[in-house]
């Protein structure tokens, strides 16, 4: 959901006042990771519900952001494993966070590429797969916090299939909203989760599937409109000759049998018609291909880059609320300058420095 947030980019003026994070999330500070496997699913106990999550190696901090990263493959092939995933969670695990790379449920090819109803029914299980790996984080916090997570700030992303698995995952928000011609899509939804609904088959019972914010590399959504107010924030990375999920809109993998798939081009238009915080980078001439060479793909560091800078100033450590005693003391704003030292009204979406009487100045960015 969004949030008005309130995000401390604080200047070290006078008092001190200084954001929470201690260099961590911005850039690889641990060497070495430990990557553990684990089955999410209280229900099924096949490899499709196994979870690699890797921790950073020496961290003593307990309380850590995570993020789960989905594999692409069509909806048909590709696992855990793929050069991509291991590239991704190793580095933001690196720098500080928590990951997993997760397995789901695949379709038959055949029957993939020639029915829509089958399109739409591995998609939902692919999402109540990755709902489920989501609550076992939050049952396992309950049960010992095993991986030193903070369950109140977990991302979801992917690249190909699993950021389109992500993007619904976070933008369907009731069965209701789903079509129910050509298809009824609401049955099938409510045919994979039975009285579970969109949480799923796939167990953990009892916990939030809820999510802080969503990663898409080359990912698309079936309907625009999905995205709505409220919803969670979006950074999205896509070439702008991608036909396998199209930059704009058009038949996933380029073929009219497959669902219309919206890419970075539209989804990013109707963020900003909502109100939805987002932002994406966009690589002219690129098509599909480039996040499948992990690291050796410059493209593929780039956009590792660029989701770090999305997703840090969306962490808890940098909230207002982290801030050195002397700040209880009582002060006055004298005046708001903006970044030419203009004075300023309060303003969103833009930096502003607020001065105070104790000579402490503050950055903040207000976004609504």
């Amino acid at each position: 959901m969004k949030k008005l947030l309130l995000l401390c980019l604080t200047l070290l003026i006078s008092n001190f006042i200084f954001c929470q994070c201690n260099g961590r999330y911005e850039t690889e500070i641990f060497s070495s990771v430990t990557k553990t496997t684990v089955n999410y699913s209280d229900v099924y106990t096949n490899s499709f519900h196994e979870m690699d999550i890797y921790t950073p190696n020496g961290d003593t901090e307990i309380n850590r952001p995570l993020i789960l990263y989905m594999h692409g493959g069509s909806f048909y092939g590709g696992d855990k494993t793929m050069t991509d995933c291991i590239d991704f969670c190793e580095s933001m695990a690196k720098r500080g966070y928590v990951t997993a790379s997760l397995n789901y449920r695949l379709a038959n090819i055949i029957s993939f590429l020639t029915s829509n109803a089958t399109q739409y029914e591995t998609v939902l299980k692919a999402v109540s797969d990755a709902k489920a790996a989501i609550r076992y984080f939050r049952k396992d916090f309950d049960n010992g916090d095993t991986y030193g997570i903070d369950t109140s700030t977990i991302f979801v992303g992917g690249y190909s299939a699993g950021a389109v698995i992500a993007i619904h995952l976070a933008y369907i928000d009731a069965i209701s909203d789903l079509p129910t011609t050509p298809i009824n899509v609401q049955t099938i939804a409510t045919n994979v989760g039975g009285t579970y609904g969109l949480e799923g088959d796939a167990g953990n019972y009892g916990y939030s599937s809820d999510v802080s914010g969503v990663i898409s590399f080359a990912g698309g959504i079936n309907d625009v409109s999905w995205i709505d107010a409220n919803d969670e924030p979006l950074v999205s990375v896509q070439g702008t000759t991608d036909l396998t999920v199209n930059y704009n809109c058009g038949p996933g993998m380029n073929n009219a049998a497959i669902l219309t798939l919206c890419g970075s081009g539209e989804m990013h238009p109707q963020a900003d018609l909502v109100g939805v915080l987002n932002d994406k980078l966009i690589f002219n001439g690129e098509g599909h291909g480039w996040a499948g060479y992990g690291n050796s793909n410059t493209k593929f560091t780039q956009a590792l880059d660029f989701t770090t800078d999305f997703l840090f100033p969306l962490l808890p450590c940098n909230s207002t609320t982290a801030i050195t005693e002397f700040q209880e003391e009582e002060r006055q704003l004298i005046k708001i300058i903006d970044i030419l030292g203009r004075t300023s009204d309060v303003i969103t979406n833009s930096p502003l420095f607020y001065i105070y009487s104790d000579g402490s100045v503050e950055h903040k960015i207000i976004i609504n």
